[in-house]
């Protein structure tokens, strides 16, 4: 299986199932001198982790991080950062009774005919597990972008059709805190609140449901490189690979498909201090792929979570049909885009901190 590493100079290699010995990662690229520690890792952790509310999946994972490699007496040096995340709660037997059944909305069926074998504890490679390793990855480069004052975060912005209100992204701190504090970090109260109704009928129900995460980012001008290596190219590559994602947008999106050039067109301006700035923001913060000093602002639609328990109909392995039915102690998140918000988070730091290592090359 190849392509299980993400970035060019700042670059991480993720490994491991959801039911085997636990997941991780290897960051190469991360400059020496950087002050880590493996309980900021973990802080970052805990935001993803399963278990947190009744909003999410009852997995209890505890989530610790272990450094192996890269760090010594707190800081990196240079060298390969491993970073290993153990499974303590995968309970495979869950998924005995179905092992040989193509489960609607997931991989196996892809997996099995391109591999010719398929890890049926849960969702083998293929699981939202993985993304541990990336948010672990996320807290270094987190680290990293806040020695340029560089800082992003992400939040729900509509939840099963629920739209939240529009958020002040003069103080992104601010909206983060509020984010984090939510338990489906949604930074809209009455929105929140009118989301957690809808889960809990949904969960009822034996459903699930989709959303979208939306994210923010202060950056310099500069980042970026054109054609290939645009900026909003290396995010829209990083958040489809996320596991559930099914779109992607940068700014107006495809809302500028319904829009003038005369109402898009973000128009130049200066401060009385002489720096320039656009008086809108429709293009999201790049032009040409470069970052434009403006708020880098983007949204990732996740589909509903493909785990449900009402019965589905399918076909096994050998072609015959069949009805799909999880177990009733199955646990699976009724909305995989809550504990997405750290993982959107995590994935939109690792490409900033790749695109600042690569400005870096650009010029003398």
């Amino acid at each position: 299986m190849a392509s299980n590493f993400f970035g060019q100079i700042f670059r991480i290699t993720t490994f491991g199932e959801s039911h085997g010995a636990g997941v991780g990662v290897v960051i190469d690229g991360c400059p020496a001198g950087l002050p880590v520690t493996q309980e900021e890792v973990n802080q970052a952790l805990v935001l993803r982790r399963p278990g947190n509310s009744p909003y999410t999946s009852p997995r209890k994972e505890a989530d610790l991080a272990e450094i192996l490699s890269g760090v010594f007496e707190g800081k990196t040096t240079g060298a390969p950062i491993a970073i290993f995340i153990r499974n303590s709660d995968a309970d495979s037997s869950q998924y005995a009774s179905i092992k040989d059944l193509y489960r609607p909305g997931h991989a196996n069926f892809t997996y099995l005919h391109k591999y010719g074998i398929f890890d049926d504890r849960g969702g083998g490679r293929a699981s939202a597990r993985e993304t541990a390793a990336r948010v672990a990855a996320g807290a270094i480069a987190k680290k990293f972008l806040a020695h340029y004052g560089i800082f992003c975060t992400a939040y729900i912005a509509e939840l099963g059709g629920i739209e939240v209100a529009p958020q002040d992204f003069s103080q992104l701190e601010t909206l983060q805190s509020k984010t984090y504090s939510s338990p489906i970090f949604c930074p809209d109260v009455e929105a929140a609140e009118r989301m957690m109704q809808r889960i809990a009928l949904v969960k009822e129900e034996r459903d699930s449901l989709g959303a979208i995460v939306a994210c923010l980012a202060k950056v310099p001008v500069g980042l970026g490189d054109p054609v290939y290596q645009k900026l909003e190219a290396q995010l829209a590559s990083a958040m489809l690979s996320l596991p559930a994602t099914k779109g992607f947008e940068i700014g107006s999106g495809f809302n500028a498909s319904r829009m003038r050039g005369s109402e898009h067109n973000d128009l130049f301006d200066r401060d009385e201090s002489g720096n320039v700035f656009t008086r809108t923001n429709f293009s999201g913060g790049t032009l040409g792929g470069i970052s434009t000093g403006s708020s880098i602002f983007f949204r990732v639609a996740f589909k509903p979570t493909s785990s449900i328990k009402q019965p589905q109909e399918t076909l096994n392995v050998t072609g015959e049909r069949a009805l799909l039915q999880f177990p009733t102690a199955a646990r699976h998140d009724p909305c995989v885009a809550i504990r997405a918000v750290p993982i959107v988070e995590a994935m939109a730091a690792l490409v900033l901190a790749d695109a600042v290592l690569m400005q870096r090359c650009s010029n003398l």
